[in-house]
């Protein structure tokens, strides 16, 4: 059981939130209200004029042809595998490690999710276990850029060559991160983006996109998200209702001119991260995120690890003191109880189950400011302190 620290928060400290949407609103509301403003004066609410511009914007972002808005990131990874035909005896590689749409979207068209094992650096897929686990069946991978990295892309290039075997980015945390000088998003035979509004892109809320270099795969996305409607009510295969609403392209519009100083700031977070976690001298129990060689992040998330057990007390620790953090993500993909038909069992994805009880996410927001980064490794020393100090005090009693 998770034991509360005794340690209370200074009366004068305010808390820090994990992410402050607020902040980055007011620093751009005037431009929001006018594109807001604009689409009601239009009354033009789904598809039409603000989203094929802002597809156009995008496509141009991640320098890939297409780019097809849809309802949200998780109808992006579903409309991607219908794109492929994926279906009913279908196998599908990814990670288990990842929020719960990316085996979902298998599960919803009758295939079966393959989980294979992550690297516990980056926390993407390991792509030697990719290639153990394919099999006749295998229709596509996907890789989870997480957190904002890329996943080790050249070796799955290799293998999805090699087998013919399409790769669909789930990219829903990594718009505007790279591998190699190229852009999550065309990466793969798809890309697939989410516009939540905790994303480092995000909307007034749902929505979603898929970028692509196919033009065929392209012009079949666009008939999917419309019911399979080839125009005029002529309907040539069975799709599903996930359009990109007119009020949020134009909100992304206006968010994605700020997107990369947003990138910026939340990469000179981390690496103020980096240097004061360092200088708090906390190199013995925690690990810290570590950008990959010729890699981008763009840090979505700042995740890190908590040695020796003791990651529910700092967890519970920084939240009695107002600092914001979360776990992502409790319970890997695989020891899910609604995908406990695949048989799956405890130990055998280690790193996957590893990075489940050792990370939390702290605060690496675009407007956090070093005042408050300061705050949150003070209470972060603090608290590890605390946590070690007991348990050395309380294995001396036992001894």
């Amino acid at each position: 059981m998770t034991q509360i620290l005794s340690l209370s928060r200074p009366q004068d400290a305010a808390p820090v939130p994990l992410i402050d949407l607020v902040a980055q609103y007011q620093t751009i509301r005037d431009e929001i209200q006018e594109a807001v403003t604009r689409v009601f004066e239009k009354q033009s609410f789904v598809l039409g004029e603000e989203v094929e511009t802002f597809e156009t914007e995008i496509a141009n972002y991640c320098d890939a042809r297409h780019a097809i808005g849809c309802a949200s990131g998780t109808d992006a990874l579903v409309l991607a595998l219908m794109a492929l035909g994926i279906g009913p005896g279908d196998e599908v590689i990814t990670s288990p490690y990842s929020f719960f749409a990316t085996a979902s979207c298998i599960v919803r068209l009758g295939a079966r999710p393959v989980f294979v094992d992550i690297d516990p650096v980056s926390y993407n897929l390991d792509p030697d276990a990719v290639e153990a686990a394919m099999t006749r069946k295998t229709r596509a991978i996907i890789p989870v850029h997480l957190y904002g990295q890329c996943a080790e892309m050249d070796p799955l290039w290799r293998l999805s060559v090699k087998h013919q075997i399409p790769i669909v980015e789930d990219a829903c945390q990594a718009i505007g991160a790279s591998y190699r000088g190229r852009k999550a998003g065309v990466l793969g035979t798809m890309g697939c983006f989410s516009f939540f509004p905790t994303k480092n892109l995000g909307g007034a809320g749902d929505g979603g996109l898929i970028t692509t270099d196919d033009r065929d795969i392209a012009a079949r996305l666009r008939r999917l998200r419309v019911h399979g409607d080839f125009g005029g009510y002529n309907h040539i295969e069975v799709g599903l209702n996930s359009r990109l609403d007119a009020l949020q392209a134009a909100v992304l519009a206006v968010k994605l001119k700020y997107l990369d100083t947003w990138s910026v700031a939340r990469r000179e977070n981390a690496a103020r991260y980096q240097e004061l976690i360092s200088e708090a001298h906390l190199a013995e129990h925690l690990t810290l995120p570590v950008e990959s060689a010729e890699h981008h992040h763009i840090y979505n998330q700042f995740v890190i690890r908590v040695h020796n057990g003791h990651r529910d007390e700092v967890l519970a620790g920084l939240k009695k003191q107002g600092i914001g953090c979360a776990i992502y993500y409790p319970r890997p993909l695989h020891l899910q109880e609604c995908f406990s038909f695949l048989q799956y069992r405890a130990g055998q994805l280690p790193e996957s189950e590893r990075a489940s009880e050792q990370t939390i996410a702290l605060p690496i927001f675009a407007e956090l400011g070093a005042e408050r980064q300061t705050r949150v490794v003070e209470t972060l020393a603090k608290v590890v302190t605390e946590v070690t100090s007991r348990q050395t005090h309380t294995s001396r009693r036992a001894a």
